[in-house]
């Protein structure tokens, strides 16, 4: 059981790894992120949300994996190598094929129109809701472009301005 337990320490430990250091790890996220707060204005089926977590799951999966190439690769030779490269590439390929189709299946799942009027019609009479979703903005660029550690060091840097204003 210790050994079962310990695999998924090193599981989380990959995972973590890639959101610390993976930028397009966090786009995926953050896109992720958007895409299941707005869900909720749709009338999916079961299947639809499955296919929805399933495509999500999968370009997280597909990023993981690009990410573990890559270390590896860069590991194994500093060099310029074509074969390390054309791996390297590939790999960045299929996550690229990944997302693209992600895109599509949200396209043909998002693609109510009524449900988006439904979405702003919510937003517009919850300024609270609105208000999150706006703040929400911000944070998603901070975490995209620094990381789970840039959202640390700016909710320091308000909290300190908070307390000199004090």
């Amino acid at each position: 059981m210790k050994a079962f337990l310990k695999g998924f320490r090193y599981a989380w430990s990959g995972i973590i790894h890639c959101i610390k250091n993976e930028r397009n790890m966090r786009i995926h996220m953050a896109a992720a992120l958007y895409v299941l707060i707005f869900a909720r204005f749709f009338a999916f089926s079961r299947a639809e949300y499955a296919v929805l977590l399933l495509t999500i799951g999968g370009v997280f999966s597909a990023e993981t994996f690009n990410t573990s190439l890559e270390l590896l690769a860069n590991r194994v030779s500093k060099k310029k190598d074509p074969f390390i490269r054309a791996s390297k590439d590939s790999a960045a390929g299929a996550v690229l094929i990944l997302a693209v189709i992600a895109v599509f299946i949200g396209l043909f799942l998002f693609g109510d129109i009524g449900a988006w009027i439904r979405l702003v019609q919510f937003y517009a009479s919850h300024p609270l809701n609105l208000a999150g979703i706006i703040l929400l903005l911000p944070v998603s660029l901070i975490f995209i472009a620094k990381g789970p550690s840039g959202i640390a060091k700016a909710i320091r840097r308000i909290i300190k301005r908070k307390k000199k204003q004090e």
